[in-house]
Order: structure tokens, then sequence, then C-alpha cells
């Protein structure tokens, strides 16, 4: 079907499908004419976001850039670094601290190593 019918399925209009298609929150596929046709599949992607946006009360582009950290590693780096600054997501231990904490821990209070 084409997008008008789409859209009226989906309770939404052509522009806002266009919209989502231009932030990747559609199944890449089109029609030779370029024009793009949806089936099951790409009202079920859309439908599917809806309800994601939603549940966890975010936008389309939030969504979007919520698969873009899915997507690249470079990315979800950046923002997990980000989320570290501002504290909203712990450091992560390295095994080394991990076992030096175990280490200690069984030496007990009165017989720790000197030095550190």
């Amino acid at each position: 079907m084409r997008i008008t019918e789409a859209a009226r399925r989906l309770g939404m209009s052509p522009r806002m499908l266009r919209y989502r298609e231009a932030l990747g929150l559609l199944p890449p596929v089109r029609e030779q004419g370029a024009h793009r046709r949806f089936g099951p599949e790409e009202l079920a992607a859309v439908a599917q976001g809806v309800e994601l946006e939603k549940r966890f009360d975010v936008s389309p582009a939030e969504l979007a850039f919520a698969l873009r950290v899915l997507s690249e590693p470079a990315v979800a780096a950046a923002v997990r670094d980000l989320g570290v600054r501002i504290g909203r997501i712990q450091v992560p231990r390295r095994a080394l601290d991990f076992e030096k904490e175990k280490a200690l821990r069984l030496l007990g209070p009165g017989r720790r190593p000197s030095g550190g």
C-alpha cells in the first residue's frame, strides 16, 4: 500500500511517516519508482516503534538515537563516557581491582600488606 493508506491505518499523517523514515525508523525498502510501499512488516515495525515511544515516554528522535547507540560502538562509548561523567552510570570495575579487593578481604583487618 502507498504511504497515505499506511498512515491512515497507523493513525498518523503521511508527513509523520516520512519523518520516521528520515530518522531511520522504517525498514529500508523502496519500490523501483522510488515510491515506498508498505506491507505488513513495515506497518508492524512502525507500530512497534510507536508502542515503545509511548511505553518509555520518548520521541521518535530519541528512539532513533537509542538505535544508533546500539548499532554504533563509537556513539555507545561516547554516551557511556558522558553517563559516567554526570553520575548516571557507574564506572565499570576492572577485574584486577575486584581481585585486589577480594584478596584484601581474605587477609582480614589486621593482616593487610603495607604499601597499598
